[in-house]
């Protein structure tokens, strides 16, 4: 199968986050199981661009990537020669897999492929989210979905990678109950053994991007509210001034001796540093999905999450873990004060996590499920 996979950027600009590696992954997977596949993309990094000749097909891990220069140097990475591009070559794939939403280049790239007759998949990867639409540019974007995209969105084929991503998306075109499906992201997981040993302090982790989206002022609150003893290990980065601002509070709550700020870890540090942990909590206001909940629960760390949290009927449905609200500190403090006393339940989690994971988690399997997916589209 001929696949076209449009993206606003692709690896090795890892500023963008947890979605270039999920889509480089599911590229290079399909690319092992035999697939052609084709990215489009631009040479976006953030406010400067990746050091790429733009226009030219070249080989990135098995996957054929063409960078476009973009004429913006911001979020809407506007491409003409990507629109042109997509114009003249879509018709030559079986499918073509778009990725996001909200910004021009993807929304040009639809256009396109309407234009020429092509039903895309879309992947919106939580662009649908009350949080994304409320916090950013919230007035452009109803603008932009009353003037181009509730026109769009009929002609595409929606994937989400959770329940909670499901029901956000189809509010905005319910057309896609009939023309639409569920597959996990895949998630790069190391395939060794990592020891785990018991803390003498009850010992909490938190790793992930350092924002005010990651909810870590009500961790720290919660925190300030229990009666056992731990430890919080805080693994990101994140703007200095954010950092300073949550140093403080935590002094102001006097906590600040419970935490240890361990800075970034990168992929061969994050597995062993979740196993050292007796629990990983992320209580975030919004998550589409959150690949470091599967990456804890991989070394048989349990979770506790927010129900804002894309894998949250995950975890609750395979009991890998504990779901909070966030609305009430002290509902999150009572969370808390249960994973600690229910010990059981923790070493229950650690033993049984990894056979799920493994199960659910395998690349290959859901790289067939995207297969499958794609067959569906073309009917």
């Amino acid at each position: 199968m001929k696949i076209l996979f449009i993206v606003p950027s692709y690896k090795p600009a890892y500023i963008y986050g947890g979605p270039i590696v999920v889509i480089a992954r599911l590229a290079e997977r399909l690319v092992q199981l035999g697939h052609e596949v084709t990215v489009y993309t631009t040479t976006a990094n953030g406010k400067t661009e990746l050091d790429v000749t733009p226009g030219k097909t070249v080989m990135v891990d098995g996957v054929a990537v063409k960078y476009f220069k973009r004429i913006t140097k911001d979020h809407t990475h506007v491409s003409p020669a990507l629109y042109r591009a997509t114009w003249k070559t879509v018709k030559q794939y079986d499918v073509v897999h778009i990725h996001s939403w909200w910004n021009l280049l993807v929304l040009g790239a639809t256009l396109a492929c309407r234009l020429r007759g092509v039903k895309p998949v879309l992947s919106p990867h939580g662009m649908f989210c009350d949080y994304v639409l409320t916090a950013n540019n919230s007035k452009k974007k109803q603008l932009i979905h009353n003037l181009i995209g509730k026109r769009l969105l009929p002609g595409t084929f929606l994937h989400v990678s959770s329940h909670m991503e499901w029901q956000e998306s189809i509010r905005y075109n319910p057309k896609w109950k009939e023309e639409g499906g569920m597959v996990f992201n895949l998630v790069d997981l190391p395939g060794k053994d990592y020891a785990r040993k018991d803390n003498h302090v009850f010992t909490i982790s938190f790793l992930s991007r350092i924002d005010p989206k990651k909810g870590l002022e009500i961790l720290l609150y919660a925190l300030a509210r229990v009666q056992f003893p731990y430890r919080l290990r805080i693994a990101g980065s994140g703007e200095a001034d954010y950092v300073r601002k949550l140093e403080l509070l935590a002094k102001e709550l006097g906590i600040e001796q419970h935490i240890e700020w361990a800075g970034w870890k990168g992929p061969e540090e994050k597995f062993p540093f979740f196993a050292e942990s007796d629990l990983f909590v992320l209580t975030s206001l919004n998550e589409n999905f959150a690949i470091v909940v599967i990456e804890s629960l991989y070394v048989g760390t349990p979770v506790l999450i927010s129900n804002n949290v894309g894998l949250s009927r995950y975890v609750d449905d395979n009991k890998l873990g504990w779901i909070t609200g966030i609305e009430d500190i002290d509902e999150v403090a009572k969370q808390l004060t249960v994973t600690y006393h229910d010990r059981e339940e923790r070493q229950r989690i650690s033993q049984q996590a990894r056979t799920v994971i493994n199960h659910d988690f395998n690349e290959t399997k859901l790289a067939m499920d995207y297969v499958e997916l794609y067959e569906e589209v073309k009917g």
